[in-house]
């Protein structure tokens, strides 16, 4: 039986091999890198969804709980946040500030806190008493707070870890401190007496305080989830797209 013997694939065809099977393993590594890439951030983005939506719920077992005292010996903001307390004492009108540039229903304004000092302590917690709308000019309102004793109560959470402002966070207008965010181991560090690793958020319902539609922990939990989707149809089509490509070629 005789045999046909077939020509050598020529340079051209080598070539064309070669280039076919290095994309074919290039787009490997791309799948394989791209592929667990895409599925962390899907699952990242829905934890984060996952702790707002928790977080909210604790807030709001916070604010239906029975008030504790708070502590007047220094605490970690661990141990303090999401809890809701009473406060029993003075406030310290030289130690409050606005932060500025605070948005209420499109309208601009700031945000009073004011330190409390604890009865019978030196032991300050800072309240934060609302928001008030700025006057003409930017002007803050008259918002001294009342002299004397009070009582007052609202939901503990921690202040911003990360700060991030251009040039000095202090200004004075109008004998008030007007801050652009709340730096706090700036403002400890420039206190002359102990403060709580925490912000209390004053009840709506209490005295003393301006217009309180505190943000809600969750509010952002409904887009973290559109973004875990997002990911995760990524992570659906990379290899989609290689097995279309490989199969085509």
């Amino acid at each position: 039986m005789s045999t046909i013997d077939l020509p050598p694939a020529s340079g051209t065809e080598y070539a064309r091999r070669l280039s076919t099977r290095a994309s074919a393993a290039l787009g490997a590594l791309l799948v394989a890198l791209l592929l667990p890439a895409f599925l962390a951030l899907g699952f990242w983005q829905l934890r984060k969804a996952e702790a707002g939506t928790a977080l909210q719920a604790a807030l709001e077992d916070c604010a239906r709980a029975a008030p504790a005292e708070m502590p007047v010996t220094p605490g970690a903001a661990t141990q303090l946040r999401h809890r809701r307390y009473v406060l029993r004492g003075e406030f310290d009108a030289a130690g409050q500030i606005l932060l500025d540039n605070r948005v209420h229903r499109q309208r601009v304004g700031y945000q009073v806190l004011t330190p409390l000092r604890l009865d019978g302590a030196d032991m300050h917690v800072l309240v934060d008493r609302g928001w008030v709308p700025a006057g003409a000019g930017r002007a803050p309102p008259p918002v001294a707070p009342p002299p004397g004793r009070v009582v007052v109560t609202g939901v503990a959470v921690e202040p911003p870890a990360r700060i991030f402002t251009l040039g000095d966070p202090v200004a004075i207008l109008q004998n008030a401190s007007v801050w652009q965010q709340l730096d706090f181991p700036r403002l400890r560090a420039a206190l002359d007496h102990p403060l709580q690793p925490v912000v209390v958020r004053l009840d709506p319902a209490a005295e003393h305080g301006y217009v309180r539609e505190w943000p809600r922990a969750d509010e952002r939990s409904q887009r973290h989830l559109g973004y875990a989707w997002q990911w995760f149809g990524f992570a659906l089509a990379v290899p989609g797209i290689w097995l279309f490509m490989a199969f085509r070629r």
